[in-house]
């Protein structure tokens, strides 16, 4: 299995939002905002959320509106690391969790361009090892790389075997083959929509050997850098370590850890491809951009991004999931619109990423701990909304 080399694109300089960025205090907000029509909207969510970050009184939250490949504002609030007074700011760099797959689907969209692979390839072909899943269907097709990307193979969650999600980062990639035997078929692939982690940790490893390639220096060589994503990477080095907010897992119950989530820095076993990567929101707004066409990188043609941004689920043809986002339709007062989005929790963080295709706006959220006042899911699409309602 190939080795993984560490990150050292954190040494480079910072991406640059705006030639016109105001920059004070970890906040940064464009001076068209400041006198624009967004302002109150967005005054009024960092009031909110100033709010429940000191009520809950555990770490800090960083949050940011874009619009197209433009961060328009972005603010932390709270501590990214509350013991040595070290504040959560516009560079504070989270897990992403499960956004990760988001990462994937678009890695898999950029080599289906290339004709590395195809969507509907069988899985088999480019990972024979995946043959060996349990309790297939009678008469199933072989499961293909498009419905591992949508959730739809019909595979479990999560591979009942014990400690597959545990172990360094490094042996990710056997931990995932020694999952497959352990990961059974719950229905027959394409009946509906199942989300699996481990069905998104084998799409990665096929992607890998189709590639013949570390999956992770694909997505850093073939995303993180023609995008100039510089604070997001698998295994974090040590420039990008400092900024790097301290977890804390805590529960309904009131305890708050922070051993755990530091545990899971050296590794979490199979969970890369599904819940690997580390970001800033900055990063996040950078890759939303992308995704729409509107970054000066262009990463995937039209007709691929509108494949990846189409549902691919059978429940509702409007709603569901497409190939690594979340799919909806909003309804406002000129007309419908779609958001799409991922969110994504590990122990000790949370992040959730959202945006409106059509006019490029978007929100990314990131917290240091798993439960607070904020819903970061309900928090960035009800602020997405407000903002698309007041014109912008």
């Amino acid at each position: 299995m190939p080795v993984h080399r560490r990150s050292s694109r954190a040494a480079a300089a910072p991406r640059l939002y705006s030639a016109t960025i105001v920059f004070l205090l970890g906040v940064f907000v464009l001076p068209s905002v400041a006198a624009g029509q967004d302002a109150d909207v967005i005054d009024a969510f960092s009031r909110r959320i100033a709010a429940d970050v000191e009520a809950d009184g555990i770490g800090g939250i960083t949050a940011a509106v874009f619009k197209g490949d433009q961060v328009l504002w972005a603010q932390g609030f709270g501590w990214a690391d509350p013991a040595n007074r070290v504040p959560a700011g516009v560079r504070t760099i989270y897990r992403t969790g499960s956004i990760s797959k988001s990462v994937t689907a678009i890695l898999m969209a950029d080599l289906v361009e290339e004709g590395t692979v195809a969507l509907d390839d069988a899985v088999v072909d480019h990972l024979p090892e995946a043959a060996g899943f349990g309790d297939p269907p009678a008469d199933m097709a072989p499961i293909t790389l498009r419905q591992l990307a949508s959730h739809t193979a019909g595979l479990i969650r999560e591979p009942e075997l014990e400690g597959a999600a545990a172990g360094p980062i490094e042996d990710w990639g056997y931990k995932i083959v020694a999952s497959i035997p352990h990961t059974r078929y719950d229905t027959m692939p394409g009946a509906r929509y199942q989300y699996s982690n481990i069905g998104y940790g084998v799409l990665g490893y096929a992607l890998q050997r189709a590639a013949g390639t570390s999956f992770m220096d694909l997505v850093e060589d073939r995303l993180f850098e023609p995008l100039g994503m510089r604070s997001s990477t698998f295994i974090v080095g040590p420039d990008l370590w400092r900024r790097v907010a301290v977890g804390f897992a805590n529960g309904a119950d009131g305890v708050v850890n922070s051993d755990f989530p530091a545990l899971e820095h050296d590794g979490r076993g199979y969970k890369v491809p599904n819940g690997g990567v580390y970001a800033t929101v900055g990063d996040l707004a950078t890759f939303a951009a992308a995704v729409m066409g509107m970054t000066e990188h262009e990463l995937l043609e039209p007709a691929t991004r509108r494949e990846v941004m189409t549902v691919q689920t059978p429940e509702d043809p409007d709603a569901g999931y497409g190939l690594g986002f979340s799919i909806r339709p909003v309804a406002l007062e000129g007309g419908a619109v779609r958001f799409v989005g991922h969110g994504g929790s590990v122990a000790g963080y949370n992040m959730y990423l959202v945006f409106e295709p059509e006019s490029g706006y978007g929100v990314a959220l990131g917290r240091n701990y798993n439960r607070g006042a904020t819903n970061l899911g309900e928090a960035g699409n009800g602020l997405l909304q407000a903002l698309l309602e007041a014109g912008g």
